[in-house]
């Protein structure tokens, strides 16, 4: 199925197929369930045709992303964004791949743009800005063209297809490490399964009880790890790291100058409820996939050090700096 379902995606990527052809197939692979092998063929024919980031091997083998596929319908201000900014500030190397708004009222893009951080950035620039402040955005309209066709089938269809799934999956860095959250318990196993089949190193993918693309404060979370071929299963309750539950309504956000505000504030030290509380578990499991901290515990008082040290603050402006000398 994988190589099948490769040729099949290098045909619509290199815009072989009539509209129908791929709208009909994106919907038969959504009914039927796509799996791991399908996901996998699709999302190495999306890589093949992205334009790379041009990193040093080095480099390269320590990259980390954190990302969620969208589509939980939680209205959350953009954790993984807040969470990726203070992960390098945490020492992490962090390819943050993304894009603007499709099933938010804020993207990635959105919300860092906001923040005042320059997005229009060529690949050459934003590789030398990971070197130098341990952060880059690759921008998904910008590393992935053969998409430019691809967006108004997408949108025609109304309800999610693959390419919800294959975002986070074609990282034009290549990361070896990710923290993935998705819209459902059912796919946990099969990106594990999927990020397998790719040669990806160490990951984990979560999904909340609640139905979030995150680990949740309001509820367990589901998640699985891979760590070189090895897959386990666990639950993430953040009770038991000191956190208390807090209603789904207390992470909500908004636009995206509304989201960056909320960011901005957690960063500097000032906002101390659960959109704290929810930052700090999604960025100490981004940690332990990183090899920086030992369990959920040590990843939580890490962030709590570079925030209340202002590491976290002095990185985002150092993050802002670089990229509008470009």
């Amino acid at each position: 199925m994988f190589n099948k379902t490769k040729l099949k995606f290098d045909d619509i990527f290199e815009n072989r197929l009539e509209a129908d052809e791929i709208k009909e197939y994106l919907v038969d692979l959504y009914e039927k369930g796509e799996t791991a092998a399908q996901i996998a063929g699709a999302a190495s024919a999306m890589r093949e045709h992205a334009i790379p980031l041009p990193i040093h091997y080095d480099l390269k083998e320590q990259l980390i992303d954190v990302v969620g596929t969208g589509g939980d319908h939680s209205n959350s201000f953009n954790i993984s964004s807040t969470v990726a900014i203070i992960l390098s500030a945490c020492g992490s190397y962090v390819a943050k791949h993304g894009n603007r708004n499709i099933t938010s009222k804020s993207g990635s893009a959105d919300m860092l743009e906001a923040l005042g951080i320059n997005l229009s950035l060529s690949p050459e620039v934003t590789a030398k800005m990971i070197e130098e402040t341990n952060f880059g955005f690759m921008f998904a309209q910008n590393h992935h063209p053969a998409m430019k066709h691809i967006m108004p089938i997408r949108k025609s269809i109304n309800h999610r297809t693959i390419f919800n799934i294959l975002g986070p999956l074609s990282n034009p860095a290549f990361v070896n490490k990710q923290l993935i959250g998705v819209f459902s318990k059912l796919y946990i196993g099969k990106i594990i399964e999927t990020l397998n089949l790719l040669d990806t190193k160490k990951a984990m993918v979560v999904s909340s009880k609640d139905k979030m693309d995150e680990i949740s404060i309001s509820d367990i979370t589901y998640a699985n790890t891979l760590d070189n071929g090895r897959i386990q299963e666990f639950e993430i309750n953040p009770e038991h790291y000191g956190l208390k539950l807090s209603p789904k309504e207390a992470i909500v956000g908004g636009d995206a100058k509304h989201n960056a505000h909320i960011t901005y504030e957690i960063i500097q030290g000032n906002i101390k409820d659960a959109k704290l509380d929810i930052v700090l578990i999604n960025t100490a499991a981004a940690l332990i996939v990183d090899n920086k901290a030992r369990d959920f515990q040590d990843g939580i008082q890490m962030v709590k050090e570079v925030i209340e040290n202002k590491k976290a603050k002095k990185k985002l402006e150092q993050i802002i700096k670089f990229s509008n000398l470009y």
